[in-house]
């Protein structure tokens, strides 16, 4: 969809209305991106199935919506912000939480955390910290065909910014709750950028929940630089109503002797696309990238990662799951880029989903793109139903069916899950998996939405 159709004109349309608003309230580094933004959105649109990356996922079910609202925040708007809990009782974590994807103060203090981690807004890291921003915001997070990057370029007002020093080993994790929520249709945008210097180490977790029952569409894009010898591990745990649909763009950029693990575990969602570009800029970098999907009723489950091996002696490997029920769908599209000087790669990448009935539906599509010659990489997609042979077993000792196929589909999704490194994190997102298969209402904790 090119900036002359109807969809990609309402939200030209929405920058033009609200830019007065958003350039006040925001910094001259952020507005400086914004004009050839908006020019390169307009040029691109949102993505249609047209795109070869976007074949498998209609974002017009939820863009072609007259949102009555884009949020740029108020005080008023971060009181349940500020009254949230996480119900995950035994996660100890420095824990931050956000309303619509904005740091909750309107004056974007900034908060020095053990290890000298530094969190807080853009803006205000514009402000404090200009080299860093000038260094790394809008470096990371390019593309020449998708818009919706551009477009969060354009109209975020603000953001999260996250400092881990050079050296500094926290010894805990960060949890930031993203909590959406409104009395009208909304469309907002969130951003983050994360600098973890050379010599660090940082844990990070994102939680996606919504509070109200109205349509919701977010477009978010994250941006991590993990320097030499630094090690990052991202957690993102998606549980979002039926009406809500989110897009998210992650880049991270790695530079030599990196290590970066990034786990996606979708719950719940309308429509949920998640694009993950992984840049093993330097020697020695390393990634594992890894991620569940859970769908019912006729929700929509996507995952595009691509991991762009662009220095010698790389490894990488992807592992998506999914299970899909009633007539809900799924798509996996996995890209292995090696560049000619990219030497001595070791990549793998491995796609597996179940269907649980017959209108249920995944598409995979594994892509291999190698330019050098001593390389190892391999790819292997399946879709298909659960082993009858496993379950007669089970059956033939004691279980019942329903326990033997429940117990069946934990073990398939616990590959993946047994791959968070946060024990108390782990434990509850496998309660919440087990509930999810049982057909129970996974809510989180202080959600007002009754799902159906």
């Amino acid at each position: 969809m090119n900036g002359k159709s109807g969809v990609s004109d309402f939200f030209s349309r929405l920058y033009y209305e609200n830019i007065g608003r958003i350039g006040e309230s925001s910094t001259p580094i952020i507005n400086s991106f914004r004009k050839e933004a908006i020019e390169k959105f307009n040029l691109l649109g949102v993505p249609t199935k047209k795109m070869e990356s976007y074949k498998y996922t209609n974002l017009e079910t939820f863009f072609r919506h007259d949102y009555q609202s884009y949020f740029i925040p108020e005080a008023s708007h971060f009181r349940k912000a500020e009254e949230f809990r996480c119900d995950v009782t035994e996660l100890d974590a420095h824990g931050i939480v956000l309303m619509n994807g904005f740091y909750p103060t309107i004056n974007g203090k900034l908060r020095e955390l053990p290890g000298g981690i530094i969190i807080g807004s853009l803006n205000a890291a514009a402000r404090k910290y200009p080299d860093l921003i000038e260094k790394h915001y809008g470096k990371y997070a390019r593309s020449d065909s998708d818009g919706l990057i551009h477009l969060n370029t354009a109209m975020v007002p603000d953001g999260v910014f996250i400092f881990v020093p050079r050296g500094s080993v926290p010894g805990k994790p960060v949890q930031v709750v993203n909590l959406v929520d409104s009395e009208q249709d909304t469309f907002d945008q969130h951003r983050k950028l994360i600098i973890v210097e050379e010599n660090a180490e940082c844990s990070l977790i994102i939680c996606d929940h919504t509070m109200s029952p109205q349509r919701f569409l977010t477009n978010a894009v994250l941006e991590i630089h993990v320097a030499e010898n630094s090690s990052f591990d991202l957690i993102r745990v998606q549980n979002e109503h039926n009406n809500a649909c989110k897009v998210t763009h992650t880049f991270i950029h790695q530079e030599r002797n990196s290590r970066v693990t990034s786990g996606i575990i979708t719950l719940h969602g309308g429509l949920v696309r998640n694009n993950t570009y992984h840049r093993l800029n330097g020697e020695g970098a390393d990634c594992n990238s890894y991620g569940l999907s859970l769908a019912d009723k006729w929700q929509h489950i996507d995952n595009y990662v691509s991991v762009d091996h662009a220095s010698p002696n790389c490894t990488s490997n992807q592992l998506f799951k999914g299970v899909f029920d009633d007539v809900s769908t799924g798509a996996f599209n996995g890209r292995i880029h090696v560049a000619p000087d990219a030497q001595g790669t070791v990549a793998y990448q491995k796609n597996n989903s179940i269907l649980l009935t017959d209108q249920a539906r995944m598409d995979t599509k594994p892509q291999l793109e190698i330019y050098a010659d001593d390389v190892k990489c391999s790819h292997g997609a399946t879709v298909g139903q659960l082993d009858n042979d496993a379950l007669f077993y089970m059956q033939s000792r004691g279980i019942d069916k329903r326990q033997a196929l429940l117990m069946l589909m934990f073990g398939f999704a616990h590959e993946v899950t047994r791959n968070l490194k946060v024990d108390a994190l782990r434990e509850r997102i496998d309660g919440l998996i087990m509930q999810r298969l049982r057909g129970e209402l996974s809510q989180c904790a202080s959600c007002m939405v009754k799902c159906v």
